[in-house]
């Protein structure tokens, strides 16, 4: 086997990992609980591991809700740029706490339905994926953790407001 077909790809979450890297709790945490640490789309399975773990406060109260949203936002600025300057990376694809906290906000309308959680879904990941103004300019301006939460923060706002919109001049019509 040549040293060719060692190489990974490099946006691989595995090609940079350190053994043992994800038993730092930190670490555990930034990757999403491991799901950042997939070889393909860490994102997309950081935002959908972050659905199950929405679903265990979705039931408090709206303002207890975006406390704990607000909460994992601050926490996740510190989670964020520890792990990338441990990875020595700015936004590693594995880190995927931001994605969580997008998916929280996006799914802040509480969809009772799993047609509205999927909608939440798809419309964060092609936010977060297509990067339309502010969330690209926000991306490429922002420095540590900060920069790396922010732009999915701002991607998860731009999915509620969608889906906000989808609620109230869309759904009168097909009710």
């Amino acid at each position: 086997m040549k040293d060719e077909d060692l190489i990974q790809e490099p946006d691989s979450p595995t090609a940079i990992l350190p053994p043992g890297f994800l038993r730092h709790p930190v670490h555990f945490l930034a990757f999403g609980f491991g799901s950042g640490a997939m070889p393909k789309a860490p994102g997309t399975w950081g935002s959908l591991a972050a659905i199950p773990v929405w679903y265990t406060f979705a039931w408090l109260p709206p303002v207890a809700y975006w406390l704990v949203v607000l909460a994992a936002f601050l926490v996740g600025i510190w989670l964020c740029g520890k792990t990338a300057d441990a990875l020595k990376v700015h936004d590693h694809g594995g880190i995927v706490w931001d994605e969580f906290v997008g998916m929280w906000i996006a799914l802040g309308l509480f969809p009772d339905q799993i047609y509205g959680v999927l909608m939440a879904f798809l419309l964060f990941r092609l936010f977060d994926v297509v990067k339309p103004w502010p969330i690209s300019w926000l991306d490429a301006r922002m420095p540590g953790g900060l920069g790396i939460m922010v732009d999915d923060v701002v991607a998860g706002f731009m999915a509620l407001v969608c889906l906000w919109g989808i609620d109230v001049w869309v759904m009168p019509f097909i009710i």
